[in-house]
């Protein structure tokens, strides 16, 4: 209690908590007014989680990829905290929406509360900000692409779009000084901003008060303390159980590392943004201008006038037609752009998106020892055998180098196992010498660091190493360096073909590639999909 006084004399933080939890709010008041508390909890878990990822993170263009990985891959509980703080800006974006939804149809941005409305709507335009100038922070492909896209459409700003080019540090290309422009925004100029505004927001909202519905500004009033703190704690629990289950349950992609040579990516950007790119898809040429900067300015310019173009007296909720018609017909043309945005989506050009946030050791290998894990899977070697963790299982550790033994001995072993070490109950393995081989030598690949890595190889991947190996392409091709020069290396066919090439020269040869060696293959189509597939992932 001593301490307790000391504060309270030095600093009279008691006071100001007293008068805080027990300011009189409207008996009107109740779970409509939770979202505003919802949305600071929301910025403080940004704040938070963002704290987390500097940590580790490395604000320059090819190290922050790395970086990122490494925060997904390797560090303890990395994934969830970029989970959090990715889903937790979808979220803030939707709260702070429905927070100005609620405000608008109960009209309380009415005299006197114009500033506060003025306040708010600045508020979303900076959650919005802080989604544009995050975006390019991963530096993989998708952020790249898509920053591209936003950095031309500022630069069509009348009069502005020169200067606006040049402060984002758009010369030409996208760069290290873009990078360092949008970090410096997402980072250092941003948060202290708005939390700023977010006291200012919320000192009006205390000083005027919150708004009753009309006719009970004669009732009595109660306490905001316990039963309006009460509501708000059950919103920011339901919030972060929302945001706290889509961490967990909905991964966070990574594309490859951003690449400003491959011009046939298709960017997307976040699906908040869904509506603006469609509508200006919708408009081209001369009209472009209007949807990249007139309307957007327009509706910004109506938000911040409301207030003082609806000065009719307050009503009930239920009279204010004219407010719900406007707010319906704006959800469904948001809703409308952003449906037809999904719709209009175009298929990526390759036939599978490799995520790597996730370990992506099995890139490096060769064909034949990624057609080796096919086997392993197939000949359900698992059920006796560990690969660097898990439950110890009747049979040794694959992954431990202190067992090792060579290729002749393994398939040996495989072919006759209680021949060569007596008393085994390891039953004789199937396969033919050339698939012995193969499944020996991705036994040889492992060790404790990348037995993980390894086992999560994607399927499709190892099926079409097996269907590579099947049909000995690695007599005229090279994969990682592994195979025969006869023909074209195949690492980094991504960027030189297309998949519809790929897959005609597979069934005509001659009609792509005059005077080839290479025989037409009748593939099943499902071996055509995955060997493709396959091709494409490989990296340069």
């Amino acid at each position: 209690m001593r301490i307790a006084g000391w504060l309270e004399h030095r600093t009279g933080i008691e006071s100001a908590i007293r008068k805080f939890l027990y300011e009189e709010i409207p008996d009107s008041s109740g779970w409509r007014q939770v979202f505003g508390s919802v949305a600071v909890f929301l910025f403080l878990v940004q704040a938070f989680t963002g704290i987390l990822l500097a940590f580790n993170y490395a604000p320059t263009p090819g190290d922050a990829y790395n970086s990122l990985r490494y925060i997904l891959a390797e560090l303890t509980g990395g994934r969830l905290i970029r989970g959090l703080h990715h889903w937790g800006a979808s979220l803030m974006i939707v709260v702070v929406a429905l927070h100005m939804v609620q405000v608008f149809l109960y009209g309380a941005y009415k005299k006197p509360r114009e500033a506060t409305w003025i306040l708010g709507v600045v508020l979303l335009l900076l959650t919005l900000a802080y989604g544009l100038t995050g975006y390019l922070l991963p530096w993989d492909n998708r952020a790249y692409w898509g920053t591209v896209v936003t950095t031309q459409i500022a630069a069509k700003a009348p009069v502005a779009g020169p200067y606006l080019t040049r402060l984002l540090g758009v010369d030409g290309d996208i760069g290290v000084v873009t990078f360092a422009r949008f970090y410096a925004l997402h980072v250092l100029l941003l948060p202290p901003l708005t939390g700023l505004l977010i006291a200012l927001h919320v000192y009006l909202v205390r000083k005027h008060g919150v708004a009753p519905l009309p006719g009970d500004e004669l009732k009595p009033k109660k306490k905001f303390y316990p039963g309006q703190a009460f509501r708000d704690t059950v919103a920011v629990f339901v919030a972060f159980a929302v945001l706290f289950t889509l961490a967990v349950a909905a991964r966070v992609p990574l594309e490859r590392i951003a690449d400003p040579t491959d011009t046939t990516y298709i960017p997307r950007p976040e699906w908040y943004f869904l509506f603006l790119f469609q509508l200006l898809s919708l408009m081209e040429g001369p009209l472009e201008l209007i949807g990249a900067v007139v309307l957007p300015a327009l509706a910004v310019l109506a938000l911040v006038l409301i207030p003082f173009l609806d000065r009719r007296p307050l009503v009930r909720v239920t009279q204010r037609t004219t407010a719900f018609g406007v707010a319906v017909l704006a959800g469904i043309g948001w809703a409308g752009l952003t449906l037809a945005a999904v719709a209009a989506t175009p298929k990526p050009r390759a036939p599978v998106m490799i995520d790597y946030s996730a370990p992506t050791d099995w890139l490096q290998l060769s064909a034949e020892e990624l057609a080796g894990i096919g086997y392993f899977r197939r000949e359900n070697c698992s059920s006796c055998h560990t690969l660097g963790s898990g439950e110890p299982r009747s049979g040794p550790d694959l992954a431990d180098t202190a067992i090792r033994r060579t290729a002749a001995w393994l398939i040996e072993h495989f072919k006759r196992p209680a021949e060569v070490v007596p008393g085994s109950s390891m039953p004789p393995i199937q396969l033919n010498d050339a698939q012995l081989n193969t499944l020996a030598a991705f036994l040889l690949k492992l060790n404790p660091r990348n037995a993980a890595a390894l086992q999560s190889a994607p399927a499709f991947a190892v099926e079409g190493a097996m269907v590579y190996q099947r049909h000995t392409c690695g007599n005229c091709h090279e994969i990682n360096g592994v195979g025969v020069k006869l023909g074209p290396p195949l690492n980094g066919l991504v960027r030189r073909r297309t998949t519809d090439w790929v897959e005609g020269h597979f069934q005509d040869p001659q009609k792509y590639s005059p005077g080839t060696i290479m025989p037409r293959y009748r593939f099943s189509p499902r071996e055509l999909k995955t060997l493709t597939a396959y091709l494409f992932t490989l990296p340069d």
